[in-house]
């Protein structure tokens, strides 16, 4: 079940239509950068919102040849507007124009190739034409641009398991005795058919309310994996604000290019996803922050959780530099090492 992303900056939604081959490709929205309502969810919001406000409401409301005039309209003043070029490759997606859709995401990859985002999309609409090799490169850019970026690695699996399925078919019909791949086969169509259930089933329970009562599905925000209740002391509100003064100072000194101070709020433990080593990792943050005249990193609707010795902090980042205005959900999962918290995971997306 492929995901893609609405712009850098739409959450969780919607499942999408199917692709060839009985792969569903659900589209997850990351809400617009500069607006999108409660309704959808946890939603990014940035300063300068009503451009973005309005050509959302009109995508919200199935006008969306309304909406891509006035992304049209706004473009034609400032071309290089990386979310609204985006907004705008959503749109023609929405519009099923796909080949513009794949032009539009290509330019932003080739413009800003700082951004993962754009290269999930690409994925994402190749994959809907069984233009899997071509699904696969992409991902692997959008993971090489950002190995926290959870979807990305999620839809990576899914194109892997559909090469594994062509392979395993091609196997078969070139040799019909074959024992090892048919039982291969069975177990990968099996997985992807769950999926589609699932998918199906989350389409459901996403359902807008009919009435002016918050929706249910508010509750399917609860994370994935239990976690244990903690102890009275363990969640109290001292443990709670210690991780959330440890998050707000992760920010400060990201803000600041602190690079001491940034990079020692990660523990000796903290592992880079997408098996980069540590110190790789260090000298690619240094080369991502130092540089920038200006950063400005703000943390919006922290949610934080704590279990004994470890935490779980959820919030929307608000990151803006003299070259780039992105917002999206971060989680960090951290760990107390004496009177500090520190982080041993970080996690972008979904």
């Amino acid at each position: 079940m492929f995901h893609s992303t609405k712009s850098p900056f739409f959450q969780n939604h919607e499942a999408g239509p199917a692709t060839p081959g009985g792969m569903r490709s659900s589209l997850r929205r990351l809400a617009v950068s500069l607006a999108v309502s409660a309704a959808l969810g946890s939603t990014a919001v940035m300063a300068q919102a009503d451009p973005y406000a309005d050509v959302n409401r009109l995508v919200r409301a199935g006008q969306l040849n309304e909406a891509l005039a006035k992304t049209d309209q706004y473009l034609a003043t400032k071309p290089a507007d990386p979310q609204m070029r985006f907004l705008k490759g959503v749109i023609l997606t929405e519009s099923g124009k796909t080949s513009e859709a794949i032009a539009a995401f290509l330019s932003l990859t080739q413009d800003y190739p700082e951004l993962p985002e754009p290269y999930n999309n690409l994925a994402v609409l190749y994959a809907g034409q069984s233009q899997f090799d071509k699904a696969r490169a992409a991902l692997e850019m959008a993971i090489r641009t950002n190995p926290s970026y959870a979807t990305a690695h999620e839809n990576l699996g899914d194109v892997y398991a559909k090469l594994a399925s062509q392979a395993y078919s091609k196997a078969l019909q070139l040799d019909a005795g074959n024992t090892g791949a048919a039982p291969k086969l069975s177990l990968i169509r099996s997985l992807f058919s769950a999926d589609s259930r699932s998918a199906q089933a989350e389409k459901v329970a996403a359902a807008p309310a009919t009435s002016a009562a918050p929706p249910a599905p508010a509750v399917a925000a609860a994370p994935a994996t239990p976690v244990a209740p903690a102890t009275p002391a363990a969640t109290g509100g001292a443990g709670q604000a210690d991780v959330e003064s440890a998050v707000q100072k992760w920010a400060q000194a990201w803000s600041n290019k602190s690079m001491p101070d940034y990079l020692g709020a990660y523990a000796p433990s903290f592992t880079p996803t997408g098996g980069q080593a540590r110190s790789d990792w260090e000298a690619e943050r240094r080369a991502r922050i130092v540089p920038r005249q200006r950063i400005n990193v703000e943390v919006n609707d922290l949610d934080v959780a704590v279990n004994g010795d470890r935490a779980t902090a959820r919030f929307r980042q608000v990151y803006t530099s003299d070259t780039l205005n992105v917002t999206s959900l971060k989680t960090l999962d951290l760990v107390r090492s004496g009177n500090r918290w520190l982080i041993v995971k970080e996690s972008t997306g979904s």
